[in-house]
């Protein structure tokens, strides 16, 4: 994360870019906090194997995966032009 706020600074990035590069952040910091609070949950209602719970959090830890997947790729159509222009 202080990689890609460092690397928008440096290559002064657009207004839209900053935009579209906080949302991406905030969307996979808040999925994984939920993710973090359906496991600590799940874990307190049942210390044993069920295929609910852990279906639960395979979906959760799943949508975590999908938002850093979608906020790579979108760090990617932001900085590769920029760091194209460098080579």
């Amino acid at each position: 994360m202080l990689l890609v706020l460092a690397a928008g600074l440096i290559f002064n990035i657009q207004k839209g870019e900053w935009i579209a590069i906080l949302l991406c952040i905030a969307l996979v910091l808040s999925l994984e906090a939920v993710n973090s609070s359906i496991e600590q949950l799940s874990d307190q209602v049942s210390s044993e194997y069920t295929p609910k719970i852990r279906d639960t959090k395979d979906l959760a830890a799943g949508a975590v995966l999908i938002a850093a997947i979608v906020a790579l790729t979108i760090g990617l159509i932001i900085f590769v032009p920029y760091i194209l222009q460098l080579l």
